[in-house]
């Protein structure tokens, strides 16, 4: 299969495009956008040399699914999905900041709290934790929302309203939603035998009303463990089976790469390549309890396209 790294259409009506990380982004002059998610991949905010076969229909189609699993809890910009790796929806004015609700101590939080952080944005913790551990309750840690080729950043909630990041009013509502879509995902995830870790969400706004937007709960943008094996890895010290993108970020600095300035990518072999796109598959069929279908590769660039112009043309 091959994978879909970059697009480049013109579509009627429309007035921007935007090429991000992953997905390419066109805007269309009535407020509407369709986000491509293409197979492109990125680790330590840095977009890696090849892309993954399948990841971007891959994460389409999950956060689809989620976005219909949630939309009672709060709206979101999803219109349509026209194509496997494609979405379309309202445009919304994103906020500076990503929610992120953790669970479990892993990941950039684990390596933070190694060199002695106690302070979570904002969550005090305590000593003596191990990696992996389950917090009491799931804790709210934002990020500053970056600029392209920038990193986030971690922040508290008082930094937020502070700097006039968010009003105090959005902020409650961003903080309701982020804690209501995690334990959503919880019980989701629970069902087909996995642990919802850790998550992000983004918002926007449009027309006044905020709007849960980009992906959700995906293998890019979660964490997942295998409920089955946690207990008992936990207890023996054993690093857990992780359903995330975590493992790229592992590949990459067991290979010494971490995003830093010098640091050069590893060589992504098929081999790697081959193993990443059979860990997305993993994942899509576990959380999802479905077998995943490739969409047809004949000629994807033209099938997208194809199948963009006809939901444009028909709406």
């Amino acid at each position: 299969m091959a994978a879909i790294t970059n697009t480049n259409y013109t579509f009627p009506n429309q007035k921007d495009v935007y090429h991000g990380k992953v997905r390419d982004v066109y805007f269309f002059d009535d407020g509407i956008l369709v986000m491509i998610a293409t197979d492109r991949i990125s680790a330590f905010d840095v977009i890696l040399p090849k892309g993954i076969p399948s990841k971007g229909q891959i994460l389409n189609q999950i956060a689809s699914k989620f976005l219909d699993a949630t939309a009672d809890i709060c709206p979101n910009w999803k219109i349509a999905t026209p194509d496997p790796m494609v979405t379309v929806g309202r445009y919304c004015k994103g906020f500076p900041v990503e929610m992120i609700v953790r669970g479990y101590l892993c990941g950039s939080a684990w390596r933070s709290y190694q060199k002695g952080n106690r302070n979570l944005c904002g969550n005090i913790l305590p000593d003596g934790m191990r990696e992996n551990e389950k917090f009491p309750k799931p804790l709210i840690t934002p990020t500053t929302k970056a600029e392209q080729g920038e990193h986030d950043a971690d922040i508290s909630k008082e930094e937020i309203l502070a700097q006039g990041l968010v009003s105090p009013e959005d902020y409650a509502i961003l903080e309701d939603y982020a804690m209501k879509l995690f334990q959503r995902g919880t019980e989701i995830a629970e069902k087909k035998g996995l642990i919802l870790v850790d998550t992000k969400y983004e918002f926007g706004k449009s027309d006044g009303k905020i709007y849960l937007i980009d992906e959700i709960h995906t293998p890019d943008s979660s964490r997942y463990f295998y409920a089955d094996r946690y207990r008992e890895n936990f207890d023996n010290g054993l690093p857990q089976k992780q359903l995330s993108k975590e493992f790229v970020r592992e590949w990459l600095m067991a290979n010494g790469f971490q995003g830093l300035e010098g640091q050069k990518v590893p060589e992504m072999t098929d081999e790697v390549v081959g193993n990443i796109t059979n860990r997305y598959i993993e994942l899509y069929e576990h959380i999802t309890g479905e077998k995943f279908v490739p969409a047809d590769d004949s000629n994807p660039e033209q099938r997208i396209f194809r199948n963009i112009s006809e939901w444009i043309s028909n709406r």
